[in-house]
């Protein structure tokens, strides 16, 4: 199956799209794991994905989709794969769309995790990093101890509740047209509920899935 994970900050679709890729048995594929991937391979794309992040510019879509024609194009993608992050716009919609479409496949299915903007507020405030070994924590309050290596706890800029709002604010911005072109265009778009224990949401994804 090919699937596309669409979600705000917070939401938990990484968490649960690695739990899905294992259960299908196919790669989960994040842009940015794969950019990093093509340009340490040298890769043509992944050269001019380089060149673009060396100028301080964002890398194409073009680009883009050139890096993912290669990872469909592996073996352990031939069964499909799950897309973490890869379409955040119409236009990559699209063209992913016609990607897939030259190579004789196409998307089964988009699955929208949702929560409340408090509930996100809560989940990406409450994240603190160790200043020293960075080990990340949950629930623990900037200016306490790492348990590993007695570092001060802090908080990212972007986690603060301010900020994680505003962050929030431009996903939904951004991604509304994205997924009314695809209940447009199809695949089916699937929401699910992204409150509660990480089984449970687990659970609502894989029922989605087969509906």
């Amino acid at each position: 199956m090919l699937i596309v994970l669409l979600g705000p900050p917070g939401v938990g679709k990484g968490t649960q799209g690695e739990r899905l890729a294992r259960a299908l048995a196919v790669p989960k594929i994040a842009t940015g794991d794969v950019l990093r991937d093509a340009v340490k391979a040298g890769t043509k794309m992944g050269l001019a994905a380089q060149a673009a992040m060396a100028r301080g510019d964002l890398v194409p879509d073009d680009v883009i989709l050139g890096i993912l024609h290669d990872v469909f194009s592996r073996p352990d993608a031939a069964k499909g794969a799950v897309l973490d992050g890869v379409v955040r716009t119409t236009a990559q919609a699209e063209g992913l769309r016609d990607l897939l479409s030259s190579l004789g496949r196409s998307l089964d299915r988009v699955l929208l995790f949702e929560a409340p903007v408090e509930e996100l507020v809560r989940r990406l405030s409450g994240r603190t990093t160790c200043s020293s070994c960075q080990t990340p924590y949950s629930g623990r309050e900037p200016g306490t101890k790492c348990d590993k290596c007695g570092g001060t706890l802090v908080r990212r800029p972007d986690d603060e509740p301010a900020a994680v709002r505003n962050r929030i604010e431009v996903y939904e911005k951004q991604t509304a047209p994205v997924i009314a072109w695809y209940r447009k265009h199809g695949p089916r778009v699937a929401a699910i509920d992204a409150v509660g224990k990480p089984d449970e949401v687990g659970a609502r994804m894989h029922a989605a899935l087969h509906v």
